[in-house]
């Protein structure tokens, strides 16, 4: 992944409708975005870190997850690549400190954080991707920070398989095509992923697509 960062046409398009979508709007996803509001509460919870805590969000998105983090407490950095989407993020919380930038691509200068974020964009990155990704993130974690996403995962190639295969029969041919040209990782794959990076993970499916990750450096408890 370059500085320009994949999908960034596809949602400079999707930022005026992503809102809809997300609230059961677009048929195709009902599903993936099945208890949206929870999960994203399910992600600010799962933080569990003190009031005043720095967190980082990638993928803000259009503010959605920054508005519950705001209301918890914490100082939110928001890095956000697409400029459709960040320009909606900061109509909704003008005082949103908010970066252009991607997971691969942090602005200097940042401080170190207590916390980092996510919601349906940790997909956008390759296996090797979200390695390095991964590495990076448990460099820019104070001790006893933690990392929480929230994404579409498949428990084995198998599943993943039969879902892009049920989409099809479905109809739903904008969900089987964005299954097949992302890169949705398998539980197995993404363990390892925050193992090699240093951290302790705890998985839990939250939907039929997605999956809570809860990690922290080696040693503590992110359960």
């Amino acid at each position: 992944m370059t500085n320009e960062p994949r999908f960034n046409d596809l949602f400079d398009q999707w930022a005026e409708d992503y809102d809809h979508a997300v609230s059961g709007g677009h048929p195709e996803y009902i599903e993936v975005f099945e208890g949206y509001a929870d999960i994203l509460k399910t992600v600010v919870e799962s933080l569990s870190l003190p009031k005043g805590s720095v967190v980082m969000e990638f993928g803000v998105g259009t503010g959605n997850l920054s508005r519950l983090l705001l209301a918890a407490g914490y100082r939110v950095i928001g890095i956000e690549p697409s400029a459709a989407m960040r320009e909606k993020a900061k109509s909704k919380l003008p005082d949103l400190e908010l970066y252009e930038g991607h997971f691969l691509h942090v602005p200097d200068g940042l401080p170190p954080v207590d916390g980092i974020v996510s919601t349906y964009a940790f997909h956008h990155l390759t296996d090797d991707e979200k390695d390095r990704a991964l590495r990076d993130f448990a460099r820019r974690l104070r001790p006893g920070g933690r990392i929480v996403f929230a994404d579409t995962v498949f428990r084995d190639e198998a599943t993943k398989r039969a879902m892009q295969q049920e989409a099809e029969e479905r109809g739903f041919h904008e969900l089987a095509l964005d299954l097949k040209r992302e890169y949705y990782p398998v539980v197995e794959r993404l363990e390892s992923a925050f193992r090699q990076a240093g951290l302790t993970v705890c998985l839990k499916q939250l939907n039929r697509y997605v999956w809570l990750m809860v990690a922290e450096q080696r040693g503590g408890n992110p359960g």
